[in-house]
């Protein structure tokens, strides 16, 4: 294999180092291309670090399914090429209403037992709790959804990174900033590479360097307020844990009739869940802290300050599912591009160059099966 630090040419180029980006070179790799990833930073520090650790697949739209569930093969595969933690832990999602449990109900009619079991509110809170002994709000019911995994956030996209740095015929420039790219050229701040394709996974800031591909699909940037607590004493779940706010963001659930009901329940009783576009849910990391969150606030620029009180809402209605309030020892805004008109863009910007973006939060989820779609087309 050619010492790629000596050549600046490419099978692939890729633009970005988080997990999408990683994700396009563990994929090249597989497909005996060498690649090189060019990143500004010395470390993935944005979205791809930031989030939940959720590859929610079951809940997405019927017209996301598809890839979600191949990204679910690429998840795997990788994390047992790669060696890093991504257990089938699947997601449970709790129901406290009529209005919930109608559309848990709907969506398991809709996808199948395989997909969607329903589950009563003793069952939901035994899978909250070691034992039954701390009740856990009105519970009334919930589901579980066996097709969805876990990975540690903070540690996955650093561990793919590091293996793809080991392997002949992969290499990462880090904090290497990208000035231009076109036509197979990439001009950076360490001179000019080149590549048979680029690859552009810029995620929110792909308005720096393909403006009128930001314009045209309308991608602004979505900040999240989100917490992480210390472990909390008998709480062993890895799934990742859902709830009905969650039903109204996933196109899965949203799309099912029973949707519209709930969302006039919560206007109704919680409008300042709407206000706040919440996602109330929480996974667990390895050492038994509690990922919690979040919110949704969009702009072109995001606003770098954070409502105290919108953390201790989110923190409060957490608190009611768990049975007790989680005690923070981080807080941090997340950012990811979103778009109205599209959760992704794949875009053939000139021959040899695409603009490759998930403009929705499930970035995590859709990055391995975008990743083998945007190869496929090559």
């Amino acid at each position: 294999m050619k010492n790629l630090d000596q050549n600046h040419h490419t099978d692939l180029v890729v633009v970005g180092a988080g997990i999408l980006g990683c994700a396009h070179a563990v994929e090249a790799l597989s497909r005996g291309l060498t690649v090189r990833i060019i990143e500004r930073d010395s470390a993935a520090v944005g979205a791809s670090v930031r989030n939940f650790g959720h590859a929610c697949i079951t809940a997405q739209a019927a017209s996301e399914l598809p890839m979600a569930q191949e990204s679910r093969r690429g998840w795997l595969e990788a994390a047992r090429t790669i060696g890093f933690w991504a257990p089938e832990a699947g997601a449970v999602v709790v129901a406290r209403s009529r209005e919930e449990m109608a559309v848990l109900e709907q969506f398991r009619d809709a996808r199948g037992t395989d997909a969607a079991q329903l589950l009563t509110g003793g069952e939901v809170r035994r899978r909250l709790h070691a034992d039954d002994a701390r009740p856990s709000g009105a519970i009334l019911g919930g589901a579980f959804l066996p097709a969805d995994l876990r990975v540690d956030p903070r540690a996955t996209v650093g561990a793919i990174a590091a293996w793809l740095e080991a392997q002949d015929g992969a290499t990462i420039a880090w904090r290497t900033s990208v000035r231009e790219v076109a036509d197979g050229i990439v001009e950076t701040s360490r001179g000019t590479f080149t590549g048979d394709h680029v690859v552009v996974c810029a995620g929110h800031d792909v308005d720096h360097l393909f403006p009128d591909v930001a314009e045209r699909w309308e991608i602004v940037r979505c900040a999240l307020q989100m917490a992480r607590s210390t472990a909390l004493p008998g709480y062993t779940l890895d799934s990742a844990v859902l709830t009905g706010t969650s039903m109204l963001r996933y196109g899965g659930f949203s799309a099912m009739p029973a949707a519209e009901a709930l969302r006039e329940e919560v206007h109704r009783e919680t409008p300042e869940l709407l206000d706040m576009v919440a996602n109330v849910m929480f996974t667990r990391l390895s050492d038994g802290s509690l990922l919690l969150g979040d919110s949704h606030d969009y702009a072109p620029t995001s606003r770098p300050f954070m409502d105290e009180g919108v953390t201790d809402r989110l923190l409060q209605e957490i608190g009611s599912v768990l049975g007790t309030t989680p005690r923070i020892r981080e807080r941090w805004q997340g950012v990811y591009a979103s778009s109205a008109l599209t959760n992704l863009v794949a875009e053939r910007t000139d021959p040899r160059t695409t603009v490759a973006t998930v403009t929705s939060g499930i970035g995590m989820t859709l990055s391995f099966g975008l990743a083998r779609h945007t190869l496929d087309g090559l």
